[in-house]
């Protein structure tokens, strides 16, 4: 039982996978729904303040590198992108935009794009932190109840 905690722990800890690939895959298993979306959201804001902190600095460095220099710089483009998204659409309630851009399971949006694009548009650490922590939360209940939808029709 331990053993499926722990990987559906690193799953959320994946970039673009995140939560909202574990949350899946933790019904799937049949695990309780309360104690996974614990483990996931602990898994997935785990390397968040990290990101905050590094990952922008990290990709600068090595956007002119020759072997991972088109990957971080891909990823510096689409920090930079969602960041001008998310402060034209917001404004002053950036925020709550940034809450909903990480909250709601889109494809490439979540705590890693949406904690780079914080930095990237330099919110402030506990409001960035914040604003992701929420949306992790909304992410995991909008998981969670279309798990439980999928895999309660199909099981």
């Amino acid at each position: 039982m331990l053993k499926k905690y722990f990987y559906i722990f690193v799953i959320s800890m994946v970039p673009l996978v995140e939560l909202r690939g574990a949350i899946p895959v933790a019904e799937n298993l049949k695990l309780p729904f309360l104690q996974s979306y614990i483990v996931c959201i602990i898994g997935n804001m785990l390397p968040v303040p990290i990101i905050y902190l590094f990952a922008r600095k990290v990709l600068e460095w090595g956007a002119d590198k020759p072997l991972l220099g088109k990957f971080f710089t891909f990823c510096l483009e689409k920090g930079e992108k969602g960041g001008q998204k998310l402060q034209a659409k917001a404004g002053r309630g950036l925020f709550l935009a940034l809450l909903l851009f990480v909250g709601i399971p889109v494809p490439g949006t979540g705590a890693w794009t949406g904690t780079l694009a914080a930095s990237i548009l330099d919110m402030d650490f506990k409001s960035s932190i914040a604003a992701v922590m929420f949306g992790v939360l909304l992410a995991g209940v909008i998981m969670g109840v279309a798990s439980k939808m999928v895999f309660g029709v199909f099981a």
